[in-house]
């Protein structure tokens, strides 16, 4: 069961939704069913990696002064 971004053509409404096999998603605020599907984004974790993982907001929120996805970036120093 996927899960997929949407954006309203009626109202502009961002809203996912979970959709099982052939339904069709519908905005829960207008229920209108003209959507957009938009790219999803998602984070993959490798099993054995040598590098550590910490825990991020989204990008540029953590106030790297280098910008923003400078905070995953290994140190210059």
């Amino acid at each position: 069961m996927p899960i997929f971004e949407y954006v309203c053509k009626e109202c502009a409404h961002q809203f996912e939704a979970l959709v099982y096999g052939s339904e069709q998603a519908e905005c829960p605020k207008c229920h209108g069913k003209k959507l957009t599907q938009q790219l999803s984004v998602f984070a993959v974790a490798a099993k054995g990696t040598s590098t550590p993982t910490r825990a991020a907001g989204p990008c540029g929120s953590c106030g790297d002064p280098r910008g923003a996805g400078a905070c995953s970036l290994p140190d210059l120093d």
